[in-house]
């Protein structure tokens, strides 16, 4: 199996299966007889050198050029996104006939641990410790002696905490161990009951009764018709008021306003949102200046682990028309 090489923006050879790579990351996957590779610049329109391409990988590209894609090529017969989710390139338009694949599995590792250090940060306190510490002020409420882990119904450690996990994917499985080394009790939500990697999972439809026993709330989901904004005002009110929301799914899946109001509110403790329904947020949503909510801009992925792997196998299956991995059903 050879490797790929840079090259012109010349039409291919007939005969000629043609990959393009995105410019947003270096990739060098392992490509078979009768395959090139050509770079693309994600920013700019296709050349019309490329757009006669047979599969596009896909890697941070703006809503446009993707559009512009699926309008203009004509011989595509396949999208391999790199992104966990697939709704960006589901939305752009590409014909039916085109497959797509996700990047599912290459952020397990990279999203479980920003989703660690989210819940560390609420447990310890640390962007009011931040805060503090702007002001050079000695916060003596939040150290010297302090309760035992949940005295006073307060979430201060994962030591004992009980975890609800909504979308029970290979992200929470990866994260899943991490809490339970760390002494939490972690359940999954998925859309089928049973165990799981060893951990007990229960559908939606039981999800109310889990949540007044919840001390954390961790929304992994994807964006779908059926989890827009399931974060929502009802699942707040269930849940204890020394609750937190975790949220490093998408940002549709989480009610926002609904959010604001229930921590404003003190109805619940806090939230730790590393995606929102508009990105960027914008400078002027109220998230930003209230206390109790952190924020991250959409940094849990952005690191997709093992490409060329997928890339290689992908790419072998498609020449030879087998199934290939992680295929989206449309």
């Amino acid at each position: 199996m050879r490797r790929l090489a840079r090259h012109d923006a010349v039409r291919q050879p007939a005969g000629m299966t043609t990959v393009l790579l995105p410019s947003s990351i270096a990739l060098s996957p392992g490509l078979p007889d009768g395959v090139e590779a050509r770079t693309y610049d994600v920013d700019q329109p296709l050349p019309e050198a490329l757009v006669d391409a047979d599969a596009l990988v896909v890697w941070g590209n703006p809503t446009s050029q993707l559009a512009d894609a699926a309008r203009r090529m004509g011989r595509l017969r396949w999208v391999q996104t790199l992104a966990a989710g697939p709704d960006q390139v589901l939305a752009a338009g590409f014909a039916p006939h085109v497959r797509v694949t996700s990047g599912r599995g290459l952020h397990d590792g990279p999203v479980a641990e920003h989703t660690l250090a989210l819940l560390l940060a609420a447990a310890r306190r640390i962007p009011e410790l931040v805060r503090a510490q702007d002001e050079h002020r000695w916060a003596a409420e939040l150290g010297g002696r302090q309760r035992l882990p949940h005295e006073g119904g307060e979430f201060r450690s994962l030591s004992g905490a009980r975890v609800l996990i909504w979308g029970f994917g290979s992200i929470a499985t990866r994260l899943a161990p991490l809490l339970t080394v760390l002494g939490a009790q972690v359940v999954g939500v998925a859309s089928r009951p049973g165990t799981r990697a060893g951990y007990p999972v229960i559908t939606p439809a039981e999800v109310p009764d889990a949540l007044p026993g919840t001390d954390v709330l961790v929304g992994i989901l994807p964006a779908t018709p059926a989890t827009r904004r399931v974060l929502g005002a009802s699942v707040f009110a269930r849940l204890p008021r020394h609750a937190w929301v975790v949220n490093v799914g998408r940002g549709a899946t989480l009610d926002e306003a609904a959010l604001l109001a229930a921590v404003r509110e003190e109805r619940i403790a806090g939230a730790a949102l590393d995606v929102f329904e508009t990105e960027p947020l914008p400078s002027g949503s109220p998230l930003w200046a209230e206390p109790r909510i952190l924020i991250t801009p959409h940094a849990a992925g952005g690191r997709p682990v093992g490409a060329d792997t997928l890339l290689t196998d992908n790419i072998a299956a498609f020449t030879r028309d087998e199934p290939l991995r992680n295929l989206v059903t449309r």
